[in-house]
């Protein structure tokens, strides 16, 4: 009986989901597979229809986003263990089985994230797990950094989606991916719902992974991007930090908004930037967004702390 199911949304991944699927059926244990296709044109979806007859699909008429996507393939699976995975990743033939052993061998995790390595230098690492700062910054921990320096297993702030083994049923008490997100940092916002429940987060080195990275929108940064991550990141912080925390962190945070309007104005995506951030406030006060907020629960205290020290101590590990 297979214990996990890989959930693969789908867009537009023509050039990679067969090199994709080959890779997690060559590998030593062969999970369920499901993809759901956010509406694809460019012939992916049959491709995978012709080709790979166990695969599960999901089909959308229009592209309604990662989040929903993947929401619809962890509601469909009924294994233990759920697999998210980008279409345009190849993965080693040991990535399943050990990111498994991984949530077999610890009840606290909700997650834990593969090595994430660049499909086309694989020398260099795309990400070792994510964090986040009182900057209001998430980053990919050791992204472009040389990939032999992230070996050793460690807690993260929150797993990177595009590779990540979940526990299915710790869904049902946290919640799912936030689908108001559409798609950027919404598995940064529920690795930070999980770290608030006293779900841990962790990076499995063993557990490898090549990704091509930005195949659907392009480029590391374009306006689409830009105003979704910018929007998504007010709501995050709103949804996530209790008032007394918010305020504690005002003046990182500021800063931190500051200097990311700085960057993007100076590649001529400044306006995106700010309208992200409006749009972002806009959301959060909407009755939508005040439904999601994450009530602050008094049992939950030392967990906040946790995070507090995180939100401090990763704004060195970014800078420095």
């Amino acid at each position: 009986m297979a214990k996990t199911t890989v959930v693969i949304p789908n867009y537009k991944g023509i050039n990679y989901i067969d090199r994709c699927l080959s890779s997690i059926y060559g590998g030593t244990i062969i999970p369920k597979v499901i993809m759901v296709d956010n509406h694809s044109e460019d012939g992916s979806l049959a491709l995978v229809k012709e080709k790979y007859d166990k695969v599960k699909v999901i089909e959308f008429t229009e592209n309604m986003g990662f989040c929903k996507a993947v929401n619809a393939g962890i509601k469909a699976a009924d294994t233990p263990y759920v697999l998210l995975l980008n279409n345009d990743t190849e993965v080693d033939a040991q990535m399943v089985s050990c990111l498994e052993q991984a949530l077999d061998n610890d009840r606290s995790l909700f997650s834990a994230a593969a090595k994430m390595m660049n499909l086309h230098v694989p020398e260099k690492l795309d990400g070792a797990g994510d964090f986040y700062c009182a900057l209001g910054w998430a980053f990919a921990r050791g992204k472009d950094k040389p990939a032999e320096g992230y070996d050793k297993p460690c807690r993260i702030f929150s797993a990177c989606a595009g590779a990540a083994i979940y526990r299915r049923e710790v869904f049902d008490n946290i919640g799912y991916f936030d689908e108001n997100h559409f798609a950027y940092l919404e598995d940064l916002d529920i690795g930070y719902r999980a770290n608030i429940y006293g779900y841990h987060n962790r990076y499995i080195p063993k557990a490898k992974v090549y990704h091509a990275g930005s195949a659907a929108t392009g480029s590391r940064h374009n306006k689409f991007k830009v105003t979704l991550s910018a929007r998504n990141n007010i709501y995050l912080i709103y949804k996530n930090m209790p008032f007394l925390q918010f305020l504690i962190n005002l003046p990182f945070l500021t800063v931190g908004h500051l200097i990311k309007f700085s960057f993007f104005a100076s590649k001529r995506m400044g306006r995106a930037y700010l309208t992200g951030v409006f749009q972002g406030f806009r959301l959060a006060l909407s009755k939508e967004g005040r439904k999601n907020k994450v009530k602050f629960r008094l049992r939950n205290v030392r967990n906040y702390l946790w995070i507090q020290v995180q939100l401090w101590g990763n704004i060195f590990r970014k800078v420095f």
